[in-house]
């Protein structure tokens, strides 16, 4: 195919999507913006002037703006991401612009990563490690880092959708009891044993807390600090789905005030930024938004989200598209 059409991606992504996209559309169609960072505001309007396709992160806010500098060629936004709360929906649906996911590939991914926070928190492990590479560990002791069990605890799950199930099938390994909380009706794989319970309860009889919730105008600040003071003070929560979901000014409180044992955290409301007060609490696991962070599944989100914008491109409906209104009238 000649390079008629102008593709941005605002971020670097793994080869096997860029490969995708070359081979349909030639190397000259597609750019990104390669620093390792998020991509300027101004650069990004600047570089996504009359572009039929943005491929886009979940840092990068595709609203109006984005939008008008792009211009009536753009025709598709393929979110590299399973969320798209960074993408103004409405104003999509208006200009006939489809958006699209990676759903599926990333779970069992954020399953594992959830996994590991609900271990570390428990065992104290970023606590452990910075007092070894101190050198100010002086050996075995038995009180030393105390940490809580996870074997037979009970996991609460605040939202089961893919992820959550996936976490919740991984405690039948740890002989837990899972309980969880939706707004929504879920049904659970037949393999999966868990108990439906309303959001008191969650917090109430909750040893952790894991939260995969989206993000919505409903669970913003889902987590307060009236919250922290239900649940028991040997209880962890863990966070991998998004940072806004948690007030973490009030976490932060919780955590000093021995409200709650312990948080891992891989998300945070003002990424990159993370809560002052966060910084400074030891039984706090913090880590940079790792959830997908596998060669595997980064690839793998790459070539879903290339293949969503070759075939818009093509004049066909993405495999993934999360806005069917944007082509009603077509």
């Amino acid at each position: 195919m000649s390079d008629q059409f102008k593709i941005y991606i605002t971020r670097e992504i793994p080869q096997a999507g860029l490969n995708l996209l070359y081979k349909s559309f030639g190397t000259n169609s597609v750019k990104f913006y390669s620093e390792p960072i998020p991509i300027p505001r101004e650069i990004l309007i600047k570089e996504v002037k009359e572009c039929d396709a943005i491929l886009s992160m979940l840092t990068d806010k595709i609203d109006r703006e984005v939008m008008d500098s792009a211009g009536p060629r753009l025709k598709i936004v393929a979110n590299y991401a399973v969320g798209y709360d960074n993408i103004d929906v409405k104003e999509a649906n208006k200009r006939k612009i489809c958006v699209t996911n990676t759903p599926g590939i990333l779970t069992e991914t954020t399953a594992d990563l959830a996994w590991a926070l609900i271990l570390a928190s428990a065992r104290r492990l970023g606590e452990g490690e910075r007092l070894l590479r101190s050198s100010q560990w002086a050996g075995w002791n038995p009180t030393l880092l105390l940490g809580v069990d996870v074997h037979g605890k009970t996991l609460g799950i605040y939202g089961m959708g893919r992820i959550g199930q996936a976490v919740a099938r991984r405690a039948m390994g740890f002989n837990m009891r899972v309980i969880y909380y939706d707004i929504n009706e879920i049904y659970l794989s037949p393999e999966i044993k868990a108990t439906k319970v309303d959001k008191e309860t969650l917090l109430r009889e909750s040893d952790f807390i894991s939260i995969h919730c989206p993000l919505t105008p409903q669970t913003i600040h889902s987590f307060k600090y009236e919250d922290f003071k239900k649940m028991k003070r040997t209880a962890c929560i863990i966070n991998t789905a998004r940072g806004a979901v948690i007030d973490e000014e009030a976490l932060a409180k919780a955590l000093k005030e021995g409200l709650i044992f312990s948080a891992g955290l891989d998300v945070f409301e003002k990424e990159p930024e993370v809560h002052p007060e966060l910084l400074t609490c030891p039984n706090a696991i913090l880590i940079p938004h790792l959830g997908s962070a596998s060669i595997e599944t980064r690839s793998k989100m790459a070539e879903v989200a290339a293949r969503n914008i070759i075939a818009r491109l093509n004049g066909e409906i993405p495999p993934n598209l999360v806005n069917p209104e944007s082509l009603t009238s077509e």
